[in-house]
């Protein structure tokens, strides 16, 4: 395929990965599809989806808390596999690319935050004084495509186009012991994707579920598959059918209390001894 289609394609899935502001939170952005999508683009489907898979584990805790902005992982998981699959390279490889790369283009994509955004809020800001709604809308729609779709797509396809030829230069000097130490920092790099999740996660109301997950996976040899069934079961015990069972002591309360009110009795069910 001709270099500027590829760069175009992967352009497109930059751009369609970025959709939140018309899709919504639809988690096309996530390395798992994007990853995917570029190998598929690339001609190595397979590739693309176990590329995907661990930048996935990665990036599982880069999600945007208050002023706490992750680095842009499409862009970086779209290069960082195009990139790797287009020099015959390993996992590894598209995790170590994707990372600084990641890191590189949220400054671009603050600068546009911060330069082009702005004036289409403030726009809409207006419309919204009128009582314009199709303005607010339309001012969502074109604020995100001109900072964030546009932006990012066009650096996606820039950088595909120069960085290609440099990429793969770069990657044929890189010696073999090198290659093999990021192998193993690719097995190391999830680990710190989930302690970034739990950072957020945990507390001392939960974290004895994941004493007991873990427990299960290493001392007891359980697959992932069965812990998330153990955890899934263990979640319906604890909310789903407690709730269900409350709600109908609760309108078994509800019935008694009213035959005592029409009987003139005392409602036995409420009352403490």
């Amino acid at each position: 395929m001709n270099v500027y289609i590829t760069a175009l394609l992967l352009a497109l899935t930059a751009s369609l990965a970025n959709a939140e502001y018309l899709f919504g939170s639809s988690m096309l952005s996530r390395p798992l599809v994007t990853c995917t999508i570029a190998g598929l683009i690339m001609g190595d489907i397979k590739s693309g989806i176990i590329m995907g898979a661990t930048l996935e584990l990665a990036f599982i805790g880069s999600f945007s808390i208050g002023a706490s902005i992750p680095p842009e992982i499409i862009s970086g998981s779209i290069l960082g596999t195009a990139f790797a699959i287009g020099a015959g390279k390993s996992t590894a490889v598209a995790l170590t690319l994707g990372i600084p790369i990641a890191s590189l283009v949220l400054v671009v994509k603050n600068l546009f935050f911060i330069f082009v955004l702005p004036n289409f809020v403030h726009k809409a800001d207006k419309y919204a004084e009128e009582g314009n709604s199709k303005g607010m809308d339309r001012m969502q729609l074109l604020g995100g495509f001109f900072s964030v779709n546009l932006p990012i797509a066009t650096v996606v396809f820039i950088s595909f186009i120069v960085g290609s030829p440099v990429i793969k230069q770069v990657l044929a000097a890189i010696p073999q012991f090198v290659i093999d130490g990021l192998g193993i920092a690719t097995g190391l790099l999830p680990a710190y994707g989930f302690a970034l999740l739990l950072k957020i996660m945990i507390n001392k109301n939960n974290v004895v579920f994941f004493i007991l997950g873990f427990a299960l996976a290493v001392y007891m040899k359980v697959p992932v598959t069965g812990v998330a069934i153990f955890g899934a079961c263990l979640a319906l015990v604890l909310t789903g059918y407690s709730s269900f069972h409350g709600d109908k002591s609760k309108g078994d309360k509800q019935e008694v209390a009213t035959e005592s009110n029409v009987s003139g009795g005392i409602d036995y069910a409420d009352e403490e001894f």
